[in-house]
C-alpha cells in the first residue's frame, strides 16, 4: 500500500470528463498521487474532442482507454470523484466522496470541451492543494 494519496475519477463512460481529471492531476501532480479512472459502463473510446483540448495545453491522452469501474479501484482509492454523469461508487468508510457537476462533452466540439476542460483542472488545482500540496522549499 502507498503513502500516496489516490484519486478515482468516476463518470459513466469514462471517455471525457474523468480521463480529463486523470490527466490533468497526473499532468499537476507528478508522482505525488496515484491517479486512476474507470466509468460503470465504458465508452468504446476516449472522446475525439477531449483528446484535441487535451492536446491544446499540451496534455496527450490519445493512448488512454475507458475502464470499467471496479469495488477493488474504490477501495483502493482515498478521494472518489464523480463527474456529474449520475455515476455512483459503492461506499466504503474512510473514503472521501465529491461530486462534480459539469457539462458532458459527449457528442459536443472541440469549442464546447475547451470550459469543461479549464473547469475540471480548476477543481483538480484545489484537490490536489487540499490531499498532496506542494512541499514546501
Amino acid at each position: 500500500m502507498s503513502d500516496k494519496p489516490s484519486v478515482l475519477f468516476v463518470c459513466v463512460h469514462n471517455a471525457g470528463r474523468s480521463q480529463m481529471a486523470a490527466a490533468w492531476l497526473t499532468h499537476l501532480a507528478g508522482d505525488r498521487v496515484e491517479v486512476r479512472s474507470a466509468g460503470s459502463d465504458p465508452g468504446a473510446a476516449v472522446n475525439p474532442a477531449a483528446v484535441r483540448a487535451m492536446a491544446e495545453v499540451g496534455i496527450d491522452i490519445s493512448a488512454e482507454a475507458p475502464k470499467i469501474l471496479t469495488v477493488d479501484a474504490v477501495r483502493e482509492s482515498d478521494v472518489c470523484v464523480t463527474m456529474g454523469c449520475g455515476d455512483t461508487c459503492p461506499v466504503f468508510p474512510g473514503k472521501r466522496y465529491l461530486d462534480w457537476k459539469l457539462d458532458d462533452p459527449a457528442g459536443q466540439g472541440v469549442e464546447a470541451v475547451r470550459p469543461i476542460r479549464d473547469e475540471i483542472k480548476s477543481l483538480v488545482g484545489t484537490l490536489l492543494q487540499e490531499i498532496a500540496p506542494p512541499p514546501a522549499p
